[in-house]
């Protein structure tokens, strides 16, 4: 693990890359309308730009995870960021959405590896504990962009037109490249490589599919990302038309939201100096239940006001800040001899299971409070109840650490 300077390079560099996803769609967003009107198309069809970027970053993962175990983890991490570049530079010259969308899948598909790889980084240095905090590290980057990428976007959008935020996005790729090659260094040694093939990667899948454990925590992310992703989709309806909020009121919500994330992550990173990512995922777990359930009760009751929901919505939100990194850490730190691949399936099962929240809030046709509170009380009762299911095989998981400095650093007190 690096120190000093260098320790600042090496979580700049992996933080980037991991948040490659947040920063070409939230950078994005605010250019949807001009991207319709520019191209002639329907806004639906713009609006499955976005998703085919979530598609192609799902099981891109797969991929990247795979070829990382293999060649090692900077080769496919540069080759990925240099498409992913070549994927944004693209984009401003497409004349129909249908090139639009297959290039985003490409941007998706490439940027994965920048996910799937900055995790198989940390679990090449450290586990446990110790990953965990780290992890928090990173994810004060990625917990950033849906404060500051919609923003940008915005003011981008008064300069330059829609074509100028893919310009941005293929530069800020090129950057990140860039700080690939001159400041992460190789984590994986050759000697703990594995031969690339298809039969093998299946193999592979199937062992994960079969460790509980594993699958425990990877489904405990992926249920709470449902009920996220259904906060997501269904929170500016719920505010601006149930509740009479402005857009501007809508926009501050959203963003103390996201502000409450960053903050809950980072008090998980101190916090595990104290105790044990098992014990903080369980105390993130109870405090997301209690928001669902919460938001059922007072929308069930009705005329509360906006704060009756805008306060649990608050409560869930930080604590997915909290559940994320220590699902993930404890996830990666059953299988550290196949970091990648384990990384790639966690991520592509989190995202793609995570990702049905937006599609259940809207089953009925349209999205309210209700079908929003029930979809989120029902995924924080499973997240925990699948939890507490493997509960006991995740206790044993200790920490590892580099050196003697890292072990005082993070190792849990209770």
């Amino acid at each position: 693990m690096p120190s000093g300077r260098a320790r600042l390079l090496f979580i700049a560099v992996l933080g980037g890359v991991s948040a490659i996803g947040p920063l070409a769609t939230d950078l994005y967003l605010p250019a949807l309308p001009a991207v319709a009107r520019d191209l002639g198309a329907s806004q639906g069809s713009v609006a499955l730009t976005i998703s085919a970027f979530l598609v192609g970053l799902a099981f891109g993962q797969l991929l990247s995870g795979h070829l990382s175990d293999t060649l090692g983890r900077r080769r496919p991490l540069i080759a990925g960021l240099l498409v992913f570049t070549g994927a944004s530079l693209a984009c401003p010259f497409t004349t129909s959405v249908g090139a639009l969308i297959a290039l985003r899948t490409l941007q998706g598909f490439a940027g994965a590896a920048g996910v799937a790889i900055a995790n198989a980084v940390v679990a090449d240095h450290v586990r446990g504990a110790a990953a965990a905090r780290l992890l928090s590290r990173l994810a004060l980057i990625t917990l950033l962009m849906p404060i500051v990428a919609p923003l940008v976007g915005a003011q981008l959008l008064r300069v330059v037109p829609w074509q100028g935020v893919f310009v941005v996005q293929g530069l800020m790729g090129l950057v990140l490249a860039g700080g690939v090659v001159f400041g992460l260094r190789e984590s994986l040694p050759p000697e703990r490589r594995v031969p690339f093939s298809l039969r093998s990667t299946g193999a592979v899948m199937r062992r994960l599919s079969r460790d509980r454990a594993f699958m425990g925590l990877t489904l405990t992310s992926a249920l709470t990302g449902v009920a996220f992703f259904a906060y997501l989709a269904a929170s500016s309806f719920v505010y601006q038309e149930a509740y009479g909020a402005s857009p501007a009121a809508f926009g501050a919500l959203f963003s103390v939201n996201a502000v409450g994330m960053l903050a809950a992550s980072q008090l998980n990173h101190r916090l595990l100096g104290r105790y044990t990512p098992q014990r903080l995922l369980g105390a993130g777990l109870v405090a997301s239940v209690l928001a669902g359930l919460t938001l059922l009760g007072v929308t069930l009751v009705g005329g509360l006001g906006l704060a009756a929901v805008a306060v649990p919505l608050f409560v869930l939100v930080a604590a997915v800040g909290a559940v994320g990194p220590d699902s993930t850490a404890l996830a990666l730190s059953l299988h550290p001899g196949i970091a990648g691949t384990a990384s790639a399936y966690f991520g592509t099962v989190r995202l793609a299971v995570g990702a049905s929240g937006s599609v259940l809030v809207g089953l009925g046709g349209s999205v309210g409070g209700l079908s929003m509170a029930i979809v989120i009380a029902a995924a924080t009762l499973a997240a925990a109840a699948a939890f507490a299911v493997v509960a006991p095989t995740v206790r044993c998981v200790a920490a590892r650490f580099d050196t003697p400095e890292e072990a005082t650093a993070d190792m849990p007190a209770g």
